[in-house]
């Protein structure tokens, strides 16, 4: 192209500016060829006109198109020049705040100053495993191409990270090792790659310091070799350092500070273990205070050397050297305070006496206080003759004392480096390596040394390998690609090279003349100018003779010769590092050993003196110079360079003032010149920089193409006719085999071309438009001006008639208003006529009955008046008859009396009688008054009425003998009669005092029965003033506190079952940890030969961790467990929430029911011990203890009956009361789903309890049946020879037992009567002390309230609400779990007495057996009569390892892919069954425990199928599902028919092995989450985001390096594409198998949900990290692919399992990338609409936005400033990227099934044959 096509009107160009050093301007005329002027106007509108030479100013660059402004490689840009270079990285890093952009093989750093969130574990994973420029530009991209090529090309890597100080070198090296730690991490136990991690603070605080440009920056370059295994796992590590700057030790320049150990240690000196180093402050040493300022802004220095040390322990460095290592840093500070005092001649000194510091560095370093105080003041000079002892001044002194100081710290350093290569080296043989090269960048000051002159030296050995390396990969890629290779000339570096190491170079220069004994800086100087003056890289500046310049490839760099020679030779006088080998302290003494002199300290033969004194040799070590080792060592790592495959990272410094995202162009252009990246832009641009694949530039430039091209499907050939078309010139372009490559501005041609054409187009399209929107704009003036005038005419006529209307309307209501008025005044004075009328008539009639009232009144006063008087006539005449008859009866009643004192006398024999009766009537009396006053026990009252009965029927057989034997046969039974009538008057007597109490203790119960009353109507009003002021309250509040408190509890609990899943998948990865070890145990043990197993090893001592069935914590947290499955998450958020509270308490009624029970044991021991023991001899004593035994007996269970009673009442009562109280419906539901299982497991136990009641009676009745024939039978056989008088007797015997018992009774019941009465009564006196509580309590709260404001009244409200359903919460809690517990207790205590029943008719039944074989004669046939199967399977005990084999081991889904879901799971809980049916409880638990086994040992040898993860997670679960719905338990029967009632387990209780079998499902579903991501993640990327699921929408873009085949896998075919259609067939597939195999439709849904949030996770962090997909046509796809997920949730009826909300995120940030992003209400909009999206990620993807075409806007850095103002309150955390490894907690509801036991059939193709039915 011509230059009159290029610099055209409104074309854009880079002028040089003195301040930005680039300004962008326009053409405003077209430029013809030739003319001198260049008519530009710069961005503010200013014109300039630009002069334009083909000597003095060429023309300027071309900007490059808006649509490449901002790209991740600069090499993608058409324009490829030093502008358009720092314009991209500008805009990168101050709009989009990108840090990293790529330039061909180098990615370019540039240093933030501010702490960013793109480092965490989540962005290692999201570029682990990606090809480099997939993603965007970043550290980790580059660290993972090294990592991927090390494996796939199985050649070391290594990373070259460079820049000046400052730039953020160290950080960026940091980061690339971290990554590799985490990628690589070490396959065993030592943790390598954390000991690598752990030498970073250990090198930064003795390498690193303040500088005026960085806070912390390398004085030093390292060299780290992390090696790697075969499995490319870390093994170990090694370090190299380079050039230590030790002049930093003793001096620092103005606001700079020494290395960080010394401010640490000054920091840590108050420690303990640091006193005796004698350290204070680190303003008071000289070696620290030069820089004026101690401190640096954020930084702890005690809290940095904290890690320091724990770094040090970590790489096994001990206690003892961490100490000495601390003595010699602290050593080297007092050193620098040591004061030497120069003496009056000047040519002497000596240091100051008793100097502390003096003292404190030789104790320090174990040396002689003397010697060293001679020897720095002191030095010795060496002749071919003799040695001499020679005086230095101070100035000398001072020298020597720091350059000891120097060579002490280097030595140090030195020992440090090679201890923690000997931490991290590994006796493992190394198989590859990855180094990373964190060395200075090129440095210029204003006064340059010896120092900037070595690293200037190394940047060019660097630069010289950078370009042939860049060369070389240019030269590869064109022959890869069959391009004629033209040869591009690069700046060689090799002449500098030259200048500076080549033989007679500046190095070897400098090295001979530090050879020469009195060799100067000006001598060196004279003879650089001599040699080298003639070298066109070498200057002699003009003002000076103690200078050259160097021009290196940067820059020119201006040398001070002064201090050349002294820090070249590195002097150091021997007679103190003597000393200091003479130390006492051993590392003190290593550190200056030299390897020469322990390798040659062999004894020797024969010492020869010579007569002369010959000076020593000295140590070669000494003899190099510091520029000879720094070139060897230079020399060596360019070797190791060379032979690994480079990677490079140049990081660049934005500015000298730290500001964060402030870029200073001018800074930024020195260091892109000095890195080299500028000549990488030059090479590129050289040849063919801008790079096409054929369907890119298909894509692309189709709108240039003709339509006939367009149908043609050689597309390749199409592409090559359009460019021979469009580009004239054929150089400017060539055909690959894969690509088109274009030259520099050939691109930016084609984009210009193709803009013209869309151009034409709207143009055309605008003509159109703009036409159609006249004529319809014409029409619709016309139809309004038609429209107006119809209106206009139509009013008028509307007018005229309303004017009609209105004349006839007023006439209408003139009439109407004179009708009213008159009428009205007729009406009033009519009604004022009648009123007057009333008013007469009525008082007239009120006189007519007053006068009536009067007389009624005076007839009524008669009446009284006379009635009284005839009243009191008759009661006189009555009181005298009275008193008549009152006097006769007396006197008759004085007669009788005498009558009776005479029958009286002669009855004297009957009171002798009655004496025995009445002592015992009274002492019953008194023992009665007693009883109820001393309030005894049960049981003692009972022991004490045993004794005193014995005791008087002792008596009374005595005194029945003695009347007896004083009268006849005939007395006898009247005597006995008599007292038979006086025993039934006392019966009576005691029934009537009996009704007495009764009456007084209801008349109190009803008196405190009305008191309770009264209180609880108190109650009841206070309660309707407290729930008015709750409802005023809650009117004045939102019910959002009731939203926020269930949401935070629904919250807990999800977070809750989440710890408890992730603490189930840690404890599966250490079993699987555990078993792995165990194998690699064996491996290695195992021996040569035949070696037998341990037989009596259990497999469930090596596979299974889980307790036994005696264990009772887990047997407590399943209880909760069904509730919770069978209630929801909602109702059983506050039980789950609540939960780790109440394990305590059931654990405490756990241990008191053992303890219980311990006690039951031993008493049921004891009495079993009584039984045996002889009865007593008197049967009749003992037949009446008997008698009254049971009758005790049922009086106690009568009394149980009425507490059992009372007991319902009192659950009704708090039912009642929390169903008031309550504001929760879901509380209320499930205490009285709980109340009503008690119940009717009460009603079960008291059903039970009576049958064995009726049995019992039947047994008892039985044996005194058989004891009573018996008896008659033994009297029949005696004869009849007894008279009547002993049955007489023995009747009256019976008669009077039967009255003794009768009495028992009746105390018994009182006695019981009393006690309740009295419960009773302290009963009601607690409850009115507690509302006596409860009333003041709340008049306590009404007060509180009362002086509360009303916002202050809302919250303690809520607040006070909160904790009283917390407090009725646990109340609850504890009375069901205390309920449940004695309910467990209870069933427990069924069972047994069941199974004795059971035992003993089996007994009775055997025994009938056996008497009615006996009877028989003759053989009978027994027919057997056909019976139902009851859903049981029985097998043997030695068939269990079969049943496991055939039923777990062995099988396969699809063997039982046609027969009813989950069939093993069934089989074996059939199993279980008949188990559980025969009682054996062995039987139970080694077949569950080796089913658990079992499957762990299936799933372990499959954990990468899929299928059998699906199989055996919904066989677990049914298993569980079945264990619940048998179990008998009420939660789980509600839906069971009653044949499968009758299925339930009969004897034991496997809530523990449920929650075994619940673990085991949920390690199951993780498993099976786990295969299930790892299958759909590589299809996630490629199917969302890059698949065309909407043909041609998609845009294409220029790419750079990213299409390069240096950063593909080229081994296979290239990466696999997966398309939508794909992951959804994926999809279906999962759903088709799980389905299939009977699970769960909600674990399904679980499983659906976790896999939507791994597609969601992985595809929202790849669009976070890539420009190239941030554009309006991604979102569209996005939304479109989104969209079908959705709808293939809606036909698998999985909408409703919450995995579509998991897609939220990235719908929003579809929408985001779709929605317009200008205005202020654009911002509004999108802060509204993505609410899913933090703060981070939607600032994120605004920067990353990029238009596909010239016609899209870029969104502007005010509204993305705008979107963070808003958001601004929200409080996001700080993450940018999704966790792609959450998993949500799973849940397994509760599922019984509907399936019928006895209707199962088992296939016979499974092997079963051994099992049963039963």
């Amino acid at each position: 192209m011509s230059v009159n096509e290029l610099f055209t009107k409104f074309t854009r160009v880079w002028i040089p500016d003195q301040d930005d050093v680039w300004k962008a301007a326009e053409i405003t005329r077209d430029y013809k060829e030739g003319e001198a002027v260049l008519h530009l106007q710069l961005e503010d509108g200013t014109p300039l006109e630009y002069q334009v030479g083909p000597k003095s100013n060429a023309l300027p660059f071309l900007r490059n198109p808006d649509i490449l402004v901002g790209e991740n490689d600069l090499t993608a840009l058409s324009y490829l020049h030093e502008p358009a270079v720092l314009h991209n990285l500008k805009v990168r890093f101050l709009e989009s705040n990108n840090i990293y952009t790529y330039c061909g093989i180098v990615l370019v750093a540039i240093n933030p100053y501010e702490q960013l969130q793109i480092y965490g574990e989540e962005v290692i994973t999201a570029y682990s495993g990606q090809n480099m420029g997939d993603m965007d530009p970043h550290i980790f991209a580059v660290a993972e191409e090294a990592y991927k090529q090390m494996a796939r090309d199985e050649k070391n890597q290594s990373i070259i990270v460079s820049g000046e100080s400052g730039a953020g070198k160290t950080v960026s090296a940091k980061y690339g090792m971290r990554y590799f730690a985490t990628v690589g991490g070490s396959s065993s136990d030592a943790n390598v790659e954390e000991k690598v991690l752990a030498s970073n603070p250990i090198m930064e605080a003795i390498g690193n310091a303040k500088t005026t440009r960085n806070d912390n920056s390398s004085r030093f370059g390292k060299y780290i070799q992390i090696g790697f295994s075969r499995h490319y796992h870390i093994i170990g590590a090694n370090m190299r350092t380079y050039l230590l700057e030790k002049s930093r030790v003793v001096f620092q320049a103005e606001d700079e500070r020494n290395y960080h150990i010394f401010y640490q240690l000054c920091a840590s000196a108050s420690l303990p273990e640091f006193k005796d180093l004698g350290l204070t402050s680190a303003e008071d040493f000289t070696y620290t205070s030069f820089g004026e300022n101690i401190f640096i802004e954020g930084v702890n220095d005690a809290e940095d050397f904290t890690k320091t040390r724990e770094a040090f322990t970590l790489l096994g460095i001990k206690e003892s050297s961490q100490s000495s290592i601390f003595k010699i840093m602290a050593s080297i500070l007092h050193l620098g305070n040591v004061e030497i005092i120069s003496e009056r001649d000047g040519e002497s000194c000596h240091v100051g006496r008793n100097d502390v510091h003096l003292q404190h560095f030789c104790r320090l370093l174990g040396v002689e206080v003397k010697q060293m105080d001679h020897w720095l003041c002191h030095r010795k000079l060496a002749t071919a003759s003799e040695t001499y002892v020679k005086t230095m001044s101070s100035r000398q002194a001072n020298n020597a004392r720091d350059a000891l100081a120097k060579h002490i710290y280097a030595r140090l350093f030195d020992w440090i480096v090679e201890h923690i290569n000997k931490a991290l080296h590994t006796s493992t043989k190394q198989h590859s390596f990855i180094g990373v090269l964190d060395i200075y960048g090129f440095e210029t000051f204003e006064v340059n040394s010896f120092e900037q002159f070595c690293i200037n030296y190394a940047n060019e050995k660097l630069q010289q390998q950078f370009n042939s390396h860049v060369f070389k990969l240019e030269q590869d890629e064109y022959m890869k690609e069959d391009i004629p290779w033209t040869l591009i000339d690069f700046y060689d570096n090799q002449p500098c090279i030259d200048l500076i190491e080549a033989r007679l170079g500046i190095l070897d220069l400098l090295d001979e003349e530090c050879k020469v004994p009195k060799g100067t800086d000006q001598n060196w100087a004279q003879k650089l100018y001599k040699q080298h003056s003639s070298s066109g890289h070498f200057q002699k500046p003009r003002m000076s003779n103690t200078s050259f310049i160097i021009i290196h490839f940067a820059d020119k760099v201006e040398y001070q010769c002064e201090g050349f020679l002294e820090k070249n030779r590195d002097t150091v006088y021997e007679e103190q590092i003597n000393i200091l080998k003479a130390s006492q302290f051993p590392l003190v003494a290593d550190l200056f050993q030299d390897k020469a002199d322990v390798s040659s300290s062999k004894p020797s033969k024969v010492n020869v003196r010579s007569l002369k004194t010959v000076p020593k040799v000295p140590n070669k070590e000494h003899r190099k110079t510091v520029g000879h080792q720094f070139r060897s060592s230079l020399h060596l790592l360019m070797d190791t360079l060379n032979a690994t495959t480079p990677h490079y990272v140049r990081c660049i410094k934005p500015n000298d003032f730290k500001e964060a995202f402030s870029f200073d162009s001018r800074r930024a252009v020195q260091q892109l010149r000095a890195c080299g990246v500028l000549e990488t832009i030059r090479i590129s641009a050289a040849g063919y920089p801008s790079r096409w694949t054929y369907p890119d530039f298909f894509s692309r430039y189709r709108v240039l193409m003709k339509k006939s091209d367009l149908t043609s499907a050689d597309k390749k050939q199409v592409c090559k006719n359009l460019l021979e078309t469009l580009i004239k010139e054929p150089d400017m372009f060539q055909f690959g085999k894969t690509k088109i490559f274009f030259r520099a501005g050939q691109v930016a041609y084609l984009e210009k071309l193709r803009t013209d054409r869309f151009r034409s187009a709207c143009i055309k399209i605008q003509k159109t438009v703009r036409g159609w929107l006249q004529r319809v704009r014409y029409r619709r003036v016309r139809r309004a001006a038609v429209g107006l005038q119809r209106y206009g005419r139509g009013y008028l006529a509307r007018r005229y008639a309303e004017f009609l209307r209105q004349n006839r309307a007023a006439l209408i209501c003139q009439k109407q208003y004179r009708m009213v008025r008159e009428r009205r005044s007729y009406l009033r004075t009519r009604w004022a006529v009648v009123t007057i009328q009333a008013y007469a008539r009525g008082m007239f009639t009120r006189r007519i009955f007053w006068e009536f009232m009067l007389h009624h009144k005076a007839m009524v006063v008669q009446k009284h008046v006379r009635g009284w008087l005839q009243r009191k006539k008759f009661r006189r005449a009555r009181d005298a008859a009275v008193i008549i008859q009152c006097a006769f009866r007396r006197m008759q009643a004085k007669r009788q009396l005498k009558q009776l004192k005479i029958e009286a006398r002669s009855a004297q024999h009957l009171k002798k009688l009655n004496t025995g009766m009445e002592n015992k009537i009274v002492q019953l009396q008194r023992k009665m008054d007693e009883q109820s006053k001393e309030l005894k026990t049960q049981n003692e009252q009972l022991v004490t009425v045993n004794v005193s009965l014995g005791s008087e029927v002792t008596k009374l057989q005595k005194q029945l003998e003695q009347v007896r034997s004083q009268q006849p046969d005939g007395g006898r039974l009247a005597s006995l009669q008599d007292e038979l009538e006086r025993l039934r008057e006392e019966l009576q007597d005691a029934h009537a005092h009996r009704k007495r109490m009764e009456e007084e203790h209801g008349s109190e119960k009803l008196s405190l029965t009305q008191r309770v009353e009264e209180l609880e109507r108190e109650n009841a009003l206070l309660k309707t003033e407290k729930e008015e002021l709750n409802r005023r309250i809650q009117q004045q509040s939102s019910n959002s506190a009731v939203e926020v408190s269930s949401a935070s509890l629904e919250t807990e609990l999800n977070q809750e079952r989440e710890r408890y899943q992730n603490l189930l998948k840690e404890f599966s990865r250490l079993e699987q940890r555990y078993d792995n070890l165990k194998e690699e145990m064996s491996l290695n043990k195992f021996h040569p030969g035949h070696q037998r197993n341990p037989s009596n090893q259990s497999s469930l001592e090596s596979d299974s961790n889980y307790p036994s069935v005696s264990t009772s914590e887990v047997g407590d947290t399943e209880d909760s467990i069904p509730l919770v499955d069978e209630m929801g998450v909602e109702k059983a958020a506050m039980d789950i929430s609540l939960f780790m509270k109440l394990q305590k308490r059931v654990r405490e009624l756990e241990t008191e029911r053992k303890r219980l029970q311990v006690n039951l044991d031993k008493m049921e021991e004891l009495a079993k011990r009584k039984g045996p023991e002889p009865k007593s001899p008197t049967p009749d004593v003992e037949a009446a203890d008997l008698a009254y035994n049971n009758l005790k007996r049922q009086e106690l269970e009568t009394e149980n009956k009425k507490l059992k009673n009372d007991l319902n009442e009192l659950r009704k009562s708090i039912a009642e009361r929390a169903s008031q109280d309550s504001s929760s419906n879901e509380l209320q539901d499930s205490y009285n789903l709980l109340l009503s299982q008690l119940k009717s497991a009460t009603e079960e136990l008291d059903a039970r309890k009576e049958e064995v009641l009726i049995l019992r009676t039947q047994i008892v009745s039985n044996a005194e049946l058989q004891e009573k024939s018996e008896r008659i039978e033994s009297e029949v056989d005696g004869g009849l020879n007894h008279s009547k008088e002993p049955v007489d007797k023995e009747e009256a015997l019976k008669a009077y037992h039967g009255l003794c018992e009768s009495k028992k009774l009746l105390e018994a019941q009182l006695q019981t009567q009393t006690r309740q009465h009295r419960d009773e009564l302290e009963a009601l006196h607690t409850q009115i002390e507690l509302l006596k509580d409860d009333i003041e309590k709340k008049q306590e709260l009404l007060n509180h309230m009362s002086s509360l404001s009303p916002e202050a009244k809302v919250e303690y409200s809520v607040q006070q609400e909160l904790t009283r359903l917390t407090n009725n919460n646990l109340d609850l809690k504890e009375l069901v779990e205390k309920l449940e517990k004695n309910e467990r207790k209870l069933k427990k205590q069924l069972r047994i007495y069941m199974k004795k029943v059971q035992e003993l008719e089996a007994a009775q039944a055997a025994a009938q057996t056996r008497n009615s074989k006996q009877e028989l004669i003759r053989q009978v046939t027994l027919q057997r009569k056909e019976k139902d199967f009851e859903g049981m399977l029985e097998y043997l005990k030695e068939d269990e390892a079969l049943l496991i084999k055939t039923l777990i081991t062995d099988i396969r889904p699809s063997t039982v892919s046609t027969t009813v879901p989950c069939l093993p799971a069934y089989i074996l809980f059939m199993c279980i069954r008949h188990a559980d049916y025969i009682n054996d409880d062995q039987k139970v638990e080694s077949l569950l425990t080796s089913t658990i086994n079992a499957i762990k040992k299936v799933l372990k040898r499959n954990n990468d199928d899929f299928e059998m993860m699906s199989f055996w997670l919904a066989n677990s679960s049914r298993l569980l599902h079945c264990l619940k719905q048998y179990s008998g338990e009420e939660a789980f029967m509600t839906q069971n028919t009653a044949k499968q009632n009758e299925h339930c387990l009969k004897n034991f209780d496997l809530a523990e092995y449920r929650q075994v079998l619940s673990d085991l499902s949920i390690q199951i579903y993780q498993q099976l989450i786990k295969v299930a991501e790892g299958i759909v993640q590589p299809m996630i990327v490629s199917a969302m985001l890059e698949s065309e699921s909407i043909p041609s929408l998609a845009g294409v873009k220029p790419m750079g390096y990213r299409n390069r085949s240096s950063s593909m896998d080229t081994d296979a075919d290239g990466p696999t594409t997966y398309t939508l259609q794909g992951l959804i067939r994926q999809l279906s597939q999962f759903n088709t198998i799980m389905r299939d195999h009977g699970m769960d439709p909600e674990i399904v849904g679980q499983v659906v949900r976790q896999l939507f949030h791994c597609i969601n996770a992985f595809t929202l962090n790849n669009l976070l990290l890539r420009k190239d997909v941030c554009s309006w046509s991604t979102g569209m796809q996005l939304r479109y692919n989104t969209s079908q997920l959705e709808e293939w949730l809606r036909a698998n009826n999985l909408f409703q399992s919450k995995a579509s909300a998991t897609l939220e995120p990235i719908i929003q940030a579809a929408q985001l990338l779709q929605v317009k992003k200008k205005t202020s209400q654009d911002a509004e909009a999108i802060c509204s609409l993505c609410t899913a999206l933090t703060v981070q990620q939607i600032v994120k993807i605004l920067n990353l936005y990029t238009p596909l075409n010239e016609f899209e806007e870029r969104v502007t850095v005010s509204f993305i400033r705008n979107i963070q103002n808003i958001l601004q309150e929200r409080n996001d955390a700080p993450q940018l990227l999704m966790d792609t490894k959450h998993t949500f907690p799973v849940l397994f509801p509760y599922t019984p099934s509907a399936l019928s036991l006895e209707t199962m059939h088992i296939p016979a193709s499974l092997g079963l044959d051994f099992l049963i039915r039963v």
